[in-house]
């Protein structure tokens, strides 16, 4: 038998709110999201992996359309090379905000010592 979480104990474990799980379900970025005979939510141990997955892409920048986008792919007979070629213009597109983060950072140093 399979291990199922409820939505609370879901939320809890993955760090997103109970909104956010059922945003990511009607987006089709989770799911579908198995049914208790009463109709309550039962996430699974993949739900969760999906949801850490989607939380990482978030945290690295992606928006719900890359991560649409992105979903279809894995769902799809796609490549794996189709899926890191994906991966690695988001990346570069990452990069490239490090990059300006860094350049904000100095100014704000430059203007820091400037005031001090």
């Amino acid at each position: 038998m399979t291990t199922s979480h409820t939505p609370a104990a879901t939320a809890d474990r993955t760090g997103v709110s109970l909104d956010t799980l059922r945003y990511y379900e009607r987006e089709g970025l989770i799911g579908p999201i198995r049914r208790s005979p009463g109709g309550h939510r039962e996430y699974t141990e993949d739900d969760l992996f999906w949801i850490g997955l989607i939380k990482c892409l978030r945290t690295a920048g992606l928006g719900i359309a890359d991560l649409r986008a992105f979903i279809a792919v894995l769902r799809s007979d796609r490549s794996p090379q189709d899926r890191a070629a994906f991966l690695r213009g988001r990346r570069a597109a990452l990069e490239e905000r490090v990059v300006g983060l860094h350049r904000a950072i100095e100014i704000l140093d430059a203007k820091i010592a400037h005031y001090s």
